[in-house]
């Protein structure tokens, strides 16, 4: 009998517009309802996670930052964490400044950024349709060099890096792989996602990576809540799309790659279901999560 599932996000439990469907939403209902841990385990920060968990009753815990937070919902607090330093984050903004790339900055509760784009694009559009204690924190700053160097008891969670130019994309990949102690994800593919502007829809792509502090993933983040639940992995199911749910994925008892997974989630899962807007996340809870 499983016993935890840890959800990704982008990709995986949420569709191209960012929804989850009526039919997923019950599932994990009823699967909580019923003593299973739902986990939703995203790169995003606690602010964009918190309130689509507490709509699917998945309201223990929840993973921010690709791994480097655990927060515990019934008590209000960060049980786990991993994060930047602020030393870490400078020098990462100075190459990306340095390089003229677009990057933003994920704090616990925050995103900040020196304008709207790419990802910050498609939390600002999400935002324009919840309610304001639901959306997306977004900070828009000028100087953020400036901002984080004066910064005080600020959690620095991972920093995103976003081109639409592969081969300029590349060339910063590089330059940041050459600062020390920190982890720099190694995404293979472009990130595609739609932005509804009344009747009309807009396509956003581009080349991201995500930077972390060492030893950062989803799994780590899943093992301390094993720990507190005396869960074995072999009653765990992962499920994601990306690079980063590749720990977790590998290390679960059941690990699952939605159809629209890159190709190294594909070989790398037990299982394979429909993409993100198919209802793929629906499928392994009829077929695993016996109620």
């Amino acid at each position: 009998m499983y016993k935890l599932v840890a959800i990704d996000l982008d990709g995986t439990l949420l569709n191209s517009y960012g929804e989850v469907s009526e039919k997923t939403k019950g599932a994990i209902k009823d699967a909580t309802e019923n003593g299973v841990e739902v986990v939703l385990a995203s790169g995003r920060p606690i602010s964009s996670v918190e309130d689509l968990a507490n709509d699917l009753s998945a309201n223990h815990y929840l993973i921010s930052g690709n791994g480097a937070i655990v927060y515990d919902m019934h008590k209000k607090e960060i049980v786990y964490n991993n994060f930047l330093s602020k030393e870490q984050v400078l020098n990462i903004v100075k190459v990306c400044e340095e390089n003229s790339i677009y990057y933003n900055i994920y704090t616990e509760n925050d995103v900040l950024t020196k304008s709207l784009n790419y990802n910050t694009l498609f939390y600002h559009s999400e935002n324009a349709h919840k309610q304001e204690e639901k959306r997306t924190n977004i900070n828009i700053i000028s100087d953020v060099y400036d901002y984080v160097e004066k910064s005080e008891n600020v959690n620095f969670l991972k920093v995103t890096v976003c081109d639409q130019s592969q081969i300029i994309f590349n060339s910063i990949i590089k330059k940041l792989r050459n600062i020390p102690k920190i982890d720099v994800l190694d995404v293979s593919h472009m990130s595609r996602k739609i932005i509804k502007t009344g009747t009309e829809e807009v396509y956003v792509e581009y080349c991201y990576t995500e930077i972390t502090n060492e030893n950062v993933n989803k799994w780590e983040a899943i093992k301390y809540i094993m720990e507190e639940n005396q869960i074995n992995k072999e009653e765990v199911i992962a499920i994601g799309d990306n690079i980063n749910d590749k720990e977790m994925i590998e290390n679960a008892g059941l690990g699952i790659a939605m159809g629209n997974s890159t190709q190294n989630i594909l070989e790398t899962a037990d299982e394979i279901v429909s993409t993100n807007n198919e209802d793929g996340v629906y499928e392994v809870f009829e077929k695993h999560i016996k109620l």
